[in-house]
């Protein structure tokens, strides 16, 4: 939306020109309108400007607007006109904000729907989050086998105004079994008499319902899908989940691992409406069990107190050290954490991609090491650059170590590996860095020549 387009509708407002802000909305693309309610939101201006729209804007807009809004809008609004909203959204953000809704709007709600309506809905907002079930949409093209490509084109005109697409259009037996798939592209290509049958895919990759929706998602990826029917029992069709809502998972699962990464709790909502205590609440956790791993670092330094008042020049290389381990780990767990998100990567390449790792570590270790040799070289004498040059390896080398294995060993425990990410796979090579450098010092240095 232009800077143009957002100060010309605020005007519009403030002079409270009704037909022009009409003739404004009318003009302009839903997906800005709901960012211009969203970005300043207040629930009687919001409620103001759909008002204004006709029916079919107003669902289209209300879709794109954020969770918290819509509910804050539905709350609000005149349960006939929420009913007559929810009649013209597509049924799967219609069961998105009806699951948000508190138990007595959902009642009243329900007595003003039509018995279709509610059935599909139920039905749709009975499955549980993260799964296909909860993503998919019942609004699909479907035509019945054995016609003809004239009259499935008859069929799909009259049906193209209540579908999300009619790019693919599913073929059904008489019991609704999904037998193929014809894009509208073969309609199109084909002669006017030829069969459906004739002209379908049989060969068909499909979804179940109790699938997670992250793999919808892969699979609509993989197969360069507009979009892909859901079966239920038996074959039957129940639904689609197109590359739009797929998209919609991979953001939203991808935020929710930067959260992880970061030891950060699931943030439901916007971030900038979530209150201080809910950003305090989610953070607070992680930082405190971190901070108690932590003191294991400080038992190691106190352990080695004599080998450090012997040589207080180890000191100088011991940031360097801990934060490359850190580093290594890091990268290491995060390339790891992406493979077995994207399923490049499963269990049992575990020990395949720890030789990888730690072949890879090797070299880098022994870069690192010289390159703090060198460094040490202007600082400190022999035996204290070889220490340090030899903790440098290993420490790269294990902190390599930890960033591999423990994504491996949370997925094989159920967890989601992007808790293993930075601060959890830091903090743990963090302690081992310690006791690494401080144990070769103690092993390697002659303290009683050391000044």
């Amino acid at each position: 939306m232009t800077v143009e387009t957002l100060e010309n509708l605020h005007d519009l407002i403030e002079q409270g020109d009704e037909g022009a802000i009409r003739e404004a909305l009318s003009d302009m693309p839903s997906a800005d309108i709901a960012e211009f309610i969203d970005a300043d939101f207040e629930v009687y201006r919001a409620l103001n400007l759909l008002e204004k729209m006709p029916a079919e804007q107003q669902a289209d807009v209300f879709g794109y607007l954020r969770p918290n809004n819509q509910q804050e809008l539905a709350t609000h609004m005149e349960v006939g006109l929420l009913a007559k909203l929810f009649s013209d959204m597509s049924s799967d953000e219609r069961a998105d904000v009806y699951a948000m809704l508190d138990i007595k709007l959902q009642d009243a709600l329900m007595r003003r729907l039509a018995k279709k309506e509610r059935e599909d809905l139920l039905r749709l907002a009975s499955y549980e989050e993260g799964l296909v079930g909860a993503v998919m949409t019942s609004d699909y093209a479907s035509i019945p086998a054995g016609g003809t490509v004239e009259s499935t084109l008859k069929r799909l005109r009259q049906s193209a105004p209540e579908k999300e697409t009619i790019y693919q259009a599913y073929v059904v037996d008489s019991d609704h079994k999904l037998v193929g798939v014809v894009s509208l592209r073969d309609l199109i290509t084909a002669a006017p008499s030829d069969a459906i049958d004739d002209i379908m895919v049989r060969d068909i990759v499909t979804l179940t319902p109790d699938m997670p929706q992250s793999e919808a998602a892969r699979i609509i990826s993989r197969y360069d899908l507009i979009a892909i029917p859901v079966i239920g029992d038996n074959n039957v069709l129940i639904g689609m989940v197109t590359f739009d809502d797929a998209m919609d998972v991979v953001e939203e699962e991808d935020t929710d691992s930067m959260h992880k990464s970061a030891t950060v709790g699931k943030i439901d909502g916007s971030l900038k409406d979530a209150s201080i205590f809910l950003l305090y609440r989610k953070r607070i956790n992680w930082l405190v069990l971190l901070v108690f791993a932590n003191i294991f670092s400080g038992a190691g330094i106190a352990y080695f107190e004599d080998t450090i008042a012997a040589a207080l020049s180890l000191l100088f290389f011991l940031p360097l050290l801990i934060a490359s381990g850190g580093n290594a780990g890091a990268q290491a767990a995060t390339l790891m954490i992406r493979g077995i998100a994207t399923g490049e990567v499963v269990k049992s390449d575990w020990l395949r991609m720890l030789g990888k790792e730690m072949a890879v570590s090797t070299g880098l270790g022994i870069t690192m090491a010289v390159a703090i040799a060198v460094v040490g070289s202007f600082r400190v004498g022999t035996d204290i650059i070889t220490v340090v040059a030899l903790s440098m390896f290993c420490i790269v080398l294990v902190g390599s170590f930890i960033g591999v294995l423990l994504p491996f060993m949370l997925n094989r425990l159920g967890w989601d590996p992007a808790t293993a990410s930075t601060p959890l796979v830091t903090t743990i090579a963090d302690t081992s860095g310690v006791l690494i450098y401080f144990g070769i010092a103690t092993a390697i240095i002659d303290f009683s020549v050391v000044t």
